[in-house]
């Protein structure tokens, strides 16, 4: 994906979920079934809570990416926009921000480390290079998140 799509259509969404935490956003990914809406919701119940200071659903399932100014912007696909799944009770509306910067990518799955080397604590997506944060499948990502989101640079701006 460029960052100017010649031909005006939208850039093709890959399987993800996005949420502003503070003035940027956290790209969860992960496959079918990993939790990436679940830990959505956990980040906007957060903000509700006082564990963080704010937090807004960008997308859930699908999401667009683009690069604009050396930096990774995430969309909504239109037909998903404001909409999330909560287990157990169907797909509910949110407000949404229509698009955020990237600032980290969370990558749900089976196989994240227990000590992860410096590299893999880096990702590169669509060119630019980001903080990775892997969570192996049965642990609560939250307070590593919360932890990684606090003391980030781009959470203090």
């Amino acid at each position: 994906m460029a960052a100017a799509n010649p031909s005006g259509s939208e850039a093709p969404s890959i399987h993800a979920s996005a949420v502003l935490v503070g003035p940027r956003a956290v790209l969860i990914r992960g496959p079918s079934g990993s939790g990436k809406s679940r830990l959505a919701l956990a980040l906007l119940q957060a903000a509700e809570d006082g564990r963080l200071a704010f937090a807004r659903l960008v997308s859930d399932d699908r999401t667009r990416l683009e690069v604009a100014h050396r930096r990774l912007l995430a969309k909504p696909v239109p037909e998903l926009a404001g909409l999330i799944e909560v287990h157990g009770l169907g797909i509910r509306r949110l407000p949404y921000e229509p698009m955020a910067v990237v600032f980290m990518v969370i990558d749900l799955s089976a196989d994240a480390p227990r000590l992860p080397e410096s590299s893999s604590q880096v990702v590169t997506v669509e060119g630019i290079s980001l903080p990775r944060l892997a969570v192996a499948s049965g642990h609560d990502p939250m307070p590593l998140i919360l932890a990684q989101v606090r003391q980030s640079p781009s959470s203090r701006r």
